[in-house]
């Protein structure tokens, strides 16, 4: 964030920030007609203003998950945290979801089992997919890394095939960075 400028995230609260005044609001601010690239650029900034100070892993997961349907409106983000042999449900937006993953299984298991983020386009064509929803037709699952382990996975799903691209990979992966942190 440069010098001077202002970020708003909740209303009428200022928050110092390093360089900047942050006066905190409940929307988002992007600039309409960007590309989905521009908008993850500008959701990082306002996403890291908000969990800078938050001490709290559940806030900022909780935050992250509406800041990107909110942004994207993607049918359904969430996360699944890593508790012992199994991706455990955390905080989310969209319909009810499955409550836990085994290791290596569905497209949020593979992710967290490869150590890698997985881009489906057609999740039906996705070899041991889980339907949580047969309203979702693609997903990118991104996961948060501490300490070389994974800790949790980002899974985002579409109610539209093929939604997802290096784009999305790209701003996903770099959020995910910030949400190392929380852990």
């Amino acid at each position: 964030m440069g010098s001077g400028r202002r970020v708003l995230l909740r209303p009428g609260r200022p928050v110092r920030y390093p360089g900047c005044l942050v006066i905190m609001s409940e929307n988002l601010f992007l600039t309409p007609g960007l590309a989905r690239a521009g908008h993850y650029a500008e959701l990082y900034s306002q996403l890291e203003a908000l969990t800078t100070t938050e001490p709290d892993l559940t806030a900022n997961l909780a935050n992250t998950a509406a800041a990107l349907r909110q942004a994207f409106g993607f049918f359904w983000v969430g996360f699944y945290v890593v508790r012992g042999e199994e991706l455990v449900l955390g905080p989310f937006q969209g319909p009810i979801a499955c409550t836990r993953i085994r290791r290596g299984r569905g497209v949020c298991g593979t992710s967290w089992a490869e150590g890698r983020t997985v881009l489906v386009p057609d999740v039906e064509a996705f070899p041991g997919h889980i339907a949580c929803s047969s309203d979702s037709k693609s997903e990118i699952v991104v996961p948060v890394f501490k300490d070389g382990k994974v800790v949790a996975v980002l899974d985002v799903d579409s109610n539209q095939l093929n939604d997802f691209d290096a784009a999305d990979q790209a701003g996903l992966e770099h959020l995910m960075q910030l949400a190392a942190a929380w852990f």
